[in-house]
């Protein structure tokens, strides 16, 4: 059986942390909860090896992300056969992009086209909502990988997905569960840089509410994982937990673009 992986290229991804996150579980748990689900890189890799036995919380604050989960989850023959009709040109780029489907399966095979056919895979949207990404001239032979997106489809049994603030969901967890937590980053990896597109996801005060909420998940004795950029305010404004850094390759750039390492910090009361 071949490997099954994101369906979506998704800044700030947590692909690389899939080699080392083995360290960071609880040794059981029961349910398991994702708020901030992104491209799904940690809950697949748990849930396609048998780490995730029970039932599994994903949510996230973008609905047109939150409605392709689900119709890959309800409907992936019908979402293929909807991506089948999808050229990867620049003139039906433009074209896609600037239609609006009242149609939830129709709406979901345009959110895959848009992430895989676009600029380094970015989300991001103006002020009136609409998605302005430029056309990212990729070549790519199996351009949606059918095959894996059936696959990932057989693994949301017992998976329920919502458009949730990540407070809500935090607040839901009971003992012995487990959430990852992976906000958008608010601060530039060791640097004094704020993330200026984040602040606009996911603020400063965000951070201060996310430090308070993982001293009530230790009451609550929730195993939790959170990852960040390691920065010193990040540092300084979580206290609760283990820390540890991890060193990783940047995921985003085109063409030419200098990649580098950066560091990242794990704070987990999950350990083994």
């Amino acid at each position: 059986m071949s490997k099954i992986k994101p369906f979506l290229r998704w800044a700030g991804g947590k692909t690389w942390l899939t080699k080392h996150i083995e360290e960071f579980l609880p040794t059981e748990f029961n349910n398991y909860f994702e708020p901030f689900i992104g491209g799904g890189a940690i809950f697949l890799y748990l849930k396609s090896k048998n780490y995730i036995k029970n039932k599994s919380y994903l949510s996230d604050s973008n609905q047109d992300l939150i409605n392709t989960y689900r119709i890959i989850k309800s409907n992936p023959d019908a979402l293929i056969k909807s991506l089948q009709k999808f050229k990867n040109t620049e003139e039906y780029y433009y074209k896609i992009r600037g239609t609006l489907f009242d149609n939830k399966i129709e709406n979901a095979s345009k959110f895959i086209y848009l992430n895989k056919t676009s600029y380094n895979g970015i989300y991001r949207v103006n002020s009136k909502g609409e998605y302005n990404v430029p056309y990212g001239h990729r070549k790519t032979k199996d351009l949606f990988e059918f095959d894996n997106i059936l696959k990932i489809s057989e693994l949301f049994e017992k998976t329920y997905f919502s458009v949730t603030d990540f407070k809500k969901k935090c607040y839901e967890t009971k003992e012995n569960d487990f959430i990852f937590l992976d906000p958008p980053y608010t601060v530039a990896h060791e640097n004094n840089g704020f993330i200026q597109y984040n602040q606009s996801l996911f603020s400063w005060k965000n951070q201060i509410e996310l430090a308070q909420i993982l001293k009530v998940l230790e009451q609550k004795k929730t195993h939790f994982i959170l990852t960040n950029a390691s920065h010193k305010s990040i540092d300084e404004l979580y206290q609760t937990g283990n820390k540890k850094i991890l060193a990783r390759a940047s995921n985003i750039g085109g063409t030419g673009a200098k990649r580098t390492n950066y560091n990242e910090i794990i704070i987990s009361n999950a350990t083994k």
